[in-house]
């Protein structure tokens, strides 16, 4: 069993049965041998027996899990058999159904752990009944003890389910986390090289270009100038540097770009979200595709990686939805959720005063007003969430 909170509840339960098991054997050894009658010798034996088998049976369940079923019913039969020889020889045995009716209750699936009680504590009252005599205290005793071993046995799988499904939401917790960690900072290095690409584009890129140019055009006008030569060369040295820079620019451009469209990325990007949180993320696009400045697409997929990650982490959402739209006078992102919702104008100023717990709506509204889009942020506590992400067709 892994280990959890309810751990030590199982520990103490195991122990305390095997505390009565061997207290009972202990009863009925002892009494045998102060007894000196002729069943002393084989009670004590089979009692030996009994225990041994329990002790070594016991071991070997627990350590074979490949074939757990037969061992388990295997060990349960042989336990039951030796229990019946053993009352059959002294009276005080019957009281071993005690530990018996915790094995059954434990081991058995549904309600064949119940049934196997109400048999062995039968054949329990008959026992005691034959050696000596029936009684109230011989009836009631056990059905007594079986009640509440039953109720204790089903106290026991109620738990025992409750730290499984407790291990196995852990688990996807933890798996869940790690995703949106590595989600995050993957944003984080997909915005800074995206930011590099930009600033290279609009400084340097642009500053060798219009060097080029202007070069180009001093060529043009004094062809026959003594510096020719170096106005040429300067102008080809501009070119070679342009060149490099777009290269720059190229390596720098956020890598689900690089190799696909955005439409594609950004089902990538939902599709993995799926993967790792079980939220169902639908992309759609609308319009005619076309191609984009890679700020803009760039800004477009940072967002809606940051819009999504929210909605794993913070919406409890059953679904989402990411819309990509291409019309005529602008192109617009859309990030739905049917989650909890929020209060946008609280949360924005918590984040922006650095007391939220994350700073993703601030960050994303930074990205935005970067490259010149629109972001309009729409929910409300139990309405769900509307992040809206629009360039107009001069940016686009």
């Amino acid at each position: 069993m892994n280990r959890s909170a309810l751990t030590p509840v199982f520990l103490g339960l195991r122990a305390g049965l095997h505390i009565l098991f061997g207290g009972l054997i202990a009863v009925v050894i002892i009494r045998a041998a102060y007894q000196h009658t002729g069943s002393a010798l084989p009670t004590i034996s089979l009692a030996v027996v009994f225990a041994a088998s329990y002790a070594i049976g016991g071991f070997l369940v627990s350590s074979t899990q490949a074939t757990r079923r037969v061992p388990i019913a295997l060990w349960l039969g042989l336990l039951t058999i030796e229990w019946l020889v053993l009352v059959w020889w002294s009276p005080d045995a019957a009281y071993l159904v005690f530990a018996l009716f915790f094995l059954y209750l434990h081991l058995l699936p549904g309600w064949a752990g119940p049934a196997a009680v109400a048999l062995s504590v039968t054949l329990a009252i008959v026992a005691i009944g034959f050696h000596n005599g029936f009684t109230i205290g011989g009836v009631v005793g056990p059905l007594v003890g079986a009640l509440v071993a039953i109720a204790i046995g089903l106290g026991y799988r109620a738990l025992y389910r409750e730290s499984v499904e407790r291990e196995k939401l852990l688990t996807d917790l933890v798996a869940a986390q790690r995703q949106l960690a590595a989600s995050e900072r993957e944003a984080g290095v997909l915005g800074e090289r995206a930011r590099l690409a930009r600033e290279i584009h609009d400084t340097v890129a642009q500053g060798l270009s219009s060097i080029q140019m202007l070069l180009h055009a001093a060529e043009r006008e004094a062809p026959t100038h003594p510096g020719i030569d170096h106005i040429r060369l300067a102008r080809e040295t501009a070119a070679d540097n342009l060149g490099e820079a777009r290269r720059f620019i190229r390596e720098l451009t956020p890598r689900p770009l690089e190799q696909e469209s955005l439409a594609a990325a950004l089902r990538r990007v939902a599709a993995g979200t799926s993967s790792a949180s079980r939220v169902p993320v639908a992309v759609t696009v609308a319009g005619s595709p076309r191609e984009l400045p890679m700020p803009v697409e760039a800004t477009m997929l940072r967002v809606a990686q940051s819009a999504l990650a929210n909605v794993v982490q913070h919406a409890q959402a059953e679904h989402a939805t990411v819309t990509l739209s291409f019309m005529d006078d602008e192109v617009r992102l859309d990030v739905v959720d049917d989650g909890v919702g929020f209060d946008v104008d609280s949360t924005i100023a918590a984040q922006q005063a650095g007391r939220g717990e994350s700073f993703g709506l601030t960050a994303m509204q930074e990205r935005v007003a970067q490259v010149g889009g629109l972001l309009t942020i729409e929910s409300a506590p139990g309405a769900g969430a509307a992040v809206s992400l629009a360039f107009e067709s001069e940016a686009a």
